[in-house]
């Protein structure tokens, strides 16, 4: 184990405990200050605010200077980057935004702005930097020279920021960005050009879940493309008011523009369809007065007994022997024939079936959520009317009938560990990426060539970004349990976890309260 050496000089000694100190602000007790006052030191605050993140823009520019783009993959080599952002600041590396969004705790786009920023300010517009470093200029305005004069000429900036600098922090955000463009223009008739140009290539859709079942859809678009979209759509909702339908405006073209997009009424392209998944705890499994297999424990254990009294299973471990390999279980249960039986009376009862054109997979977890097995409707009816592998009379007996995909030799991976892999994820698991799983790389945690086995405790979903990263990017460190938990960590010694989503995270509950204490005298 290496063991890093402290700087024994007295100046490393002081930026030793500067940097370890506890974060802390000088505050006075609020309750004690007048109203006056109150207001005199919200003003002092947010002077504190504006060189709080100068100071914070010199930290970043700091790490990107040491982040070159040295080792990066070189333009035609394997590996190289083709459509994806690299960093805003030139010179760095394209994987310095996913270092300080780790740093950060954010995500990448977040991160890549801040860089943009700081880059802008710092190394840009010094002239702004500075007073907002000396509390003159709070932080947003500055961020606002930052975001209208970026794709400026550095003789544009050289012009337009000492001309509006000095009326800055007299001046409302809007005002500010009217004046900074004008100024602009002025002095760079091709400045709007490029504005618009650049605001095109940000041009997309996002979705955004909201709450009780809906999502907002959001387009970005050029002004009349979306002046046009939304008078298709009020059109076609007015139509319908028209025709009668006195459902609030809203919902019409909400329908309208579903319709719209989804045209039900082409029958040229592939329908529609989903695929559903549906998870299930194990423990919520087994019917009712079902009999559990009497089981010796193993030698020096105590047996175990469930709430009613009643002998429990065999301790884990023993099912594990019995069976030859790791068994997913509960408290020792395997996931047997009757499992999943009582599964496929469950969904039934429910009427659950595949959508048309789709799918229906099942995904049974523990307690803790963590994923046991996947499997489809067709495969659990098989496993279920087969039973168990030793052909046991007893067709309720505790063999296990279903786990998770087994190791594979090679390098591929199988399409069953894919099912699990993506089921157990959902999403690219690097910390802060939420990209779905159907748009992913099943990757080797640690790499095949390195000894990494093809096992699903091994595999987990990038994005292809991430993925990227993981493979070329130097002196990063991805490592995964066996429960799925997944932990990075950056050049700089920066550690995050992601869990499955499903996971749920232990942690202990604080003890009960005490039973207040009745102080009232006694009624006699």
């Amino acid at each position: 184990m290496s063991v890093a050496e402290l700087d024994p000089s007295p100046e490393g000694g002081l930026v030793e405990w500067w940097l370890w100190r506890a974060p802390s602000v000088e505050r006075f007790p609020v309750e004690q200050l007048s109203a006056e006052e109150v207001t005199l030191e919200l003003q002092r605050v947010q002077a504190r605010k504006a060189m709080d993140a100068a100071y914070e823009a010199e930290l970043v520019m700091a790490l990107a200077a040491a982040r070159p783009d040295a080792d990066d993959p070189p333009p035609g080599h394997p590996g190289a980057r083709r459509r994806a952002q690299g960093s805003p600041v030139p010179g760095t590396s394209e994987f310095l935004p996913d270092e300080l969004a780790l740093v950060l705790n954010c995500g990448r786009p977040f991160a890549t702005q801040v860089l943009s920023d700081a880059h802008q300010l710092v190394e840009r517009m010094p002239a702004v930097h500075a007073a907002r470093a000396a509390g003159q200029l709070d932080d947003y305005r500055a961020r606002v020279f930052a975001d209208v004069l970026g794709t400026a000429s550095d003789e544009v900036v050289a012009v337009v920021v000492p001309a509006v600098l000095p009326l800055a922090a007299g001046l409302s955000a809007a005002t500010l960005r009217r004046r900074l463009v004008a100024a602009a223009e002025a002095a760079d008739e091709e400045f709007a050009e490029r504005r618009r140009v650049e605001a095109e290539r940000r041009a997309a859709v996002r979705l955004y879940p909201t709450a009780d079942g809906m999502s907002v859809l959001a387009t970005e678009a050029p002004a009349a493309v979306a002046a046009a979209m939304w008078s298709t759509i009020d059109q076609a909702a007015q139509l319908a008011r028209t025709g009668g339908d006195d459902r609030p405006i809203g919902v019409l073209r909400t329908e309208a523009h579903a319709a719209l997009v989804l045209r039900p009424w082409d029958t040229s392209r592939p329908t529609m369809t989903g695929h559903l998944t549906l998870t299930a705890p194990l423990s919520a499994l087994r019917p009712p007065g079902h009999p559990r297999a009497a089981a010796h424990p193993a030698a020096g254990q105590p047996a175990t007994a469930d709430e009613s009294g009643a002998p429990g299973e065999a301790d884990e471990r023993v099912a594990r022997a019995a069976a030859g390999a790791a068994v997913p279980s509960v408290q020792g249960t395997p996931i047997t024939a009757a499992h999943l039986r009582e599964l496929l009376t469950q969904l039934g009862a429910l009427g659950v079936t595949a959508p048309a054109g789709g799918s229906l997979a099942v995904a049974l977890t523990d307690d803790q959520g963590t994923l046991l097995a996947t499997a489809t409707a067709s495969e659990l009816a098989g496993l279920a009317g087969r039973g168990c592998a030793q052909q046991h009379p007893d067709l309720d007996c505790d063999c296990p009938v279903l786990g998770p995909p087994p190791e594979v030799p090679g390098y591929a991976h199988t399409a069953a560990q894919e099912r699990f892999a993506r089921l157990r994820d959902r999403t690219c698991r690097h910390p802060g990426c939420g990209q779905p799983a159907g748009r992913t790389d099943l990757d080797h945690v640690l790499p095949y060539d390195c000894g990494g086995r093809t096992a699903c405790q091994n595999l987990c979903c990038l994005c292809r970004s991430h993925h990227r990263l993981k493979t070329f990017a130097r002196n990063w460190r991805f490592r995964m349990g066996p429960d799925g938990t997944l932990t990075v960590t950056t050049p700089s010694g920066i550690t995050r976890t992601t869990r499955p989503p499903g996971l749920h995270e232990q942690r202990a509950l604080p003890p009960p309260r005490p039973a207040p204490v009745d102080e009232s005298p006694p009624p006699f």
